[in-house]
C-alpha cells in the first residue's frame, strides 16, 4: 500500500493505492474526475482513496495523476509482466491503450480533451511507464476519454499482474535514492 499527501499551494491531496480490491472513497470536488478515477481502479483492479481540493480544474486533475502515478509507481512488483494493452469500444468509440511499466517514462497520444490528456501524461511520467493511446473512431469526448481511462486500466492490471521472472533483457533494475 502505497500513501502520498501532496500540498501544494493550488492543491492538496490525500491518496492511497494497493493492488486489489474495489475503489473506495474518491472526492475531488469535480464529478468527471471522480468518475475517471474510479473506472481507472476498477479496471486497473487497484483499491484507490482519494481526498483532493485545488483552486483551477487543471492544477487538480493534474496534481491527482501526479500523485497517482507517483504511489502506484511504489506498487509495481519487481517480477512484473511490464506489458499490457487492451481494445476498449464505448459506443462509437474505439480507443486502444498499451503500457510499459518498467521505468522508462514517456506517452504518447491524443485525446479531444487536453485536460485528460494532460491527466494521461502526467500519470505515465510519474508511474514511470511508457503509455501510448490510440483513438480509432469516435465523435462524443466523453466517450473517447473514458474510453482512454479503461483501456488504461486494463492495460495497467495486465502489466502489474506478478510474473515468474523479470521480465528483462536488463535483468532486474534498482534504483535507490538515498537521501542525507
Amino acid at each position: 500500500m502505497s500513501r502520498i499527501n501532496r500540498e501544494t499551494g493550488e492543491t492538496r491531496i490525500e491518496l492511497v493505492v494497493r493492488p486489489g480490491g474495489a475503489p473506495g472513497r474518491i472526492e475531488t470536488g469535480d464529478a468527471f474526475l471522480d468518475h475517471m478515477l474510479v473506472t481507472l481502479a476498477r479496471y486497473a483492479g487497484l483499491h484507490l482513496e482519494v481526498d483532493a481540493t485545488g483552486d483551477l480544474r487543471h492544477h487538480l486533475v493534474e496534481d491527482v495523476a501526479i500523485a497517482l502515478g507517483v504511489a502506484l509507481a511504489a506498487e509495481v512488483p519487481a517480477r512484473a509482466r511490464r506489458f499490457g494493452s487492451a481494445l476498449i469500444p464505448m459506443d462509437e468509440a474505439l480507443v486502444q491503450a498499451a503500457i510499459d511499466t518498467g521505468g522508462r517514462p514517456w506517452y504518447e497520444g491524443r485525446l479531444p480533451s487536453s485536460l485528460y490528456e494532460h491527466f494521461l501524461q502526467s500519470f505515465a511520467t510519474n508511474l514511470r511507464a511508457t503509455l501510448h493511446i490510440r483513438v480509432l473512431r469516435g465523435r462524443d469526448r466523453h466517450h473517447i476519454v473514458e474510453a482512454a481511462v479503461k483501456a488504461t486500466g486494463l492495460a495497467l492490471r495486465q502489466s502489474l499482474e506478478e510474473g515468474g521472472e523479470v521480465f528483462s533483457t536488463k535483468g532486474s533494475v534498482e534504483l535507490r535514492l538515498d537521501e542525507d
